[in-house]
């Protein structure tokens, strides 16, 4: 399916699926598509009537849920400019982003609102409740009557009833920007993504050409944050083209809540992080592994074991999905080993916010063990390096999914742009004959060893990783060789009768263990364990920037 207009592919979408589900709060209300849509008709008579013209910014800053998806719908099929904002996000940094993207409106969390102040963002004309879509502040008394009057305007406006005939949205055009995404990122200061609606458009036509299962008739989890480009292009866009239902989970997603959905909703796909798969594999699966070691290597019994687990596993992620795609950060390398070895369908995808997000993918049964697929649909990948399938070299990515630059910063443009076009991703990896892309790390990660030898970091942690009651690791350079920073399960040791004390011993005595893994010129000098959980990115990457020490 080729997309022309990506407003245009929503309506059609809306017309053709009138009354079926669309957006639900998981274990709350569900919104049906004509109501979607008359929704985003009584916000864009609120746009009209407050002043709000084509390409002026509309800024979104509240959890997942229904009102979410309506409100950036809205400002997208008005012909505004939308501009999501991690509800996680300080009230500090809320404030400087809605003044940074210039945005005219907000929508945002009551909760959120509490900690905000209007005077702080003086180019507002108006704050909205996204709850309920009451007005929270105006600029101009006058603008308090538009929402007063909002059901009257709608009734004159639609004086015969409101029909699937009545939906006329802004046509967008290629090279438009439809959206600025603000990414915390890892390595510093957000940035503003310019994304044009070629980039939207070529990653819906990827996923439903990826993905041809999903139609009218599916159901889709939303657990990652909507304001992150992967959640909300995989989540949400691709699945409101296709007829889908999606049902987004409001509260934190704890891995109980989220196999707890799945039992409930059987979605048809599923988008994660990996993080989530490993927790799954530490708490439920690692246990039943170490116990039936011996098992394991009898082959019969072997088999039998893989088969009990990959049903019980496709059984957690509620047994209706065609395949559970990973992206957003590093997979555990044992873990990912273990789930291709019992023919568990998952696969690893690439990308970043910059490609609106997708770069790389295969199907799972086309999938390599390491590997996170080959160019996306539409999409080139090089390898800026001497020997691309041997010797490592930054990923460079070519294509419409490609963004417009950084907003309001034409040096930061420059600098992940080559001189021949090609966005510089900062990611270091290879690629096999077939095509297929191996990532071997961030560039702006990597440690040079004491002989010039490149060393990344995350295949170090990965090892580390993997030591029980680890949840999770960072390797940094200090003081001329490597110390894990380790974050401990101190919880489960303590279920286990262990004390912080004994669990600290425990895992330092581990490091020869964990350096017999590793190169000689990669050995870590010691262990330092973290008190608390690490800083983290919307993707749940370490922000690896506030540990460093050279």
């Amino acid at each position: 399916m080729e997309i022309k207009s990506l407003n245009k592919a929503f309506q059609k979408s809306f017309v053709e699926n009138w009354d079926r589900p669309a957006l639900s709060n998981y274990q709350g209300a569900t919104l049906f598509y004509r109501d979607v849509a008359r929704r985003i008709a009584k916000l864009h008579i609120a746009f009209e009537q407050c002043g709000l013209r084509k390409g002026d910014k509309v800024a979104i800053c509240s959890r997942n849920q229904a009102n979410w998806g309506v409100s950036f719908l809205a400002a997208l099929t008005y012909g505004a400019v939308a501009v999501p904002i991690l509800h996680e996000f300080k009230p500090g940094n809320i404030h400087y982003l809605v003044n940074h993207s210039e945005a005219k409106v907000l929508f945002v969390d009551e909760v959120i609102w509490e900690g905000l102040s209007a005077d702080e963002m003086p180019d507002l004309q108006v704050i909205v409740q996204i709850n309920t879509f009451k007005f929270l502040y105006t600029k101009f008394e006058a603008l308090w009557l538009v929402r007063e009057h909002l059901n009257e305007s709608f009734g004159r406006r639609y004086p015969n009833n409101f029909g699937p005939e009545d939906l006329n949205y802004y046509e967008d055009s290629p090279e438009e920007m439809a959206m600025i995404n603000y990414t915390s990122g890892t390595s510093g200061f957000s940035k503003g993504v310019m994304i044009p609606y070629r980039a939207l458009a070529s990653n819906v036509e990827f996923a439903l050409q990826a993905e041809p299962h999903i139609n009218n008739k599916s159901d889709v989890v939303a657990m990652l944050p909507s304001a992150h480009m992967y959640g909300m292009m995989f989540e949400f866009l691709f699945e409101m083209v296709a007829g889908a239902h999606v049902h987004f989970l409001t509260r934190v997603p704890s891995p109980k809540i989220i196999l707890q959905a799945f039992q409930e909703i059987r979605p048809n796909v599923i988008i994660a992080v990996p993080l989530i798969i490993e927790k799954i594999y530490k708490s439920k699966l690692k246990p039943i592994l170490d116990r039936n070691k011996i098992f394991f290597k009898i082959p019969i019994l072997d088999k039998v074991l893989q088969k009990k687990i990959l049903t019980e596993l496709k059984h957690s992620f509620g047994d209706h999905f065609e395949e559970i795609i990973l992206g957003g950060a590093a997979f555990n390398p044992d873990v990912e080993a273990f789930f291709n070895k019992i023919g568990f369908p998952y696969t690893v995808g690439y990308g970043m916010t910059e490609c609106a997000p997708i770069l790389s993918y295969a199907h799972w049964n086309k999938a390599k063990l390491y590997s996170c697929g080959r160019a996306a649909l539409h999409m080139e990948l090089r390898i800026d390096s001497p020997d691309p399938q041997n010797i490592p070299g930054e990923v460079q990515a070519k294509g419409p999914n490609v963004f417009l630059g950084y907003f309001k910063n034409p040096e930061a443009t420059a600098s992940v742009m080559t001189e021949d076009g090609w966005l510089k991703t900062g990611d270091m990896g290879v690629m096999d004959k077939d095509g297929y892309l191996f990532l071997r790390g961030r560039s702006k990660c990597m440690i040079l060893g004491p002989s010039g030898q490149n060393i990344y970091p995350e295949e170090i942690e990965a090892v580390v990783n993997n030591v029980t009651y680890v949840v999770d690791s960072l390797v940094i350079e200090d003081d001329g060789g490597l110390t894990a920073l380790v974050y401990p399960d101190y919880h489960q040791a303590e279920l286990d009768g262990m004390s912080r004390e004994d669990l600290e011993k425990r895992l330092t005595d581990a490091l020869p263990e964990i350096n017999k893994e590793v190169p000689n010129y990669a050995k870590i000098k010691k262990i330092e364990f973290m008190p608390e959980d690490f800083e983290r990115t919307p993707k749940r990457s370490i922000k690896r920037y506030l540990y460093q020490r050279n």
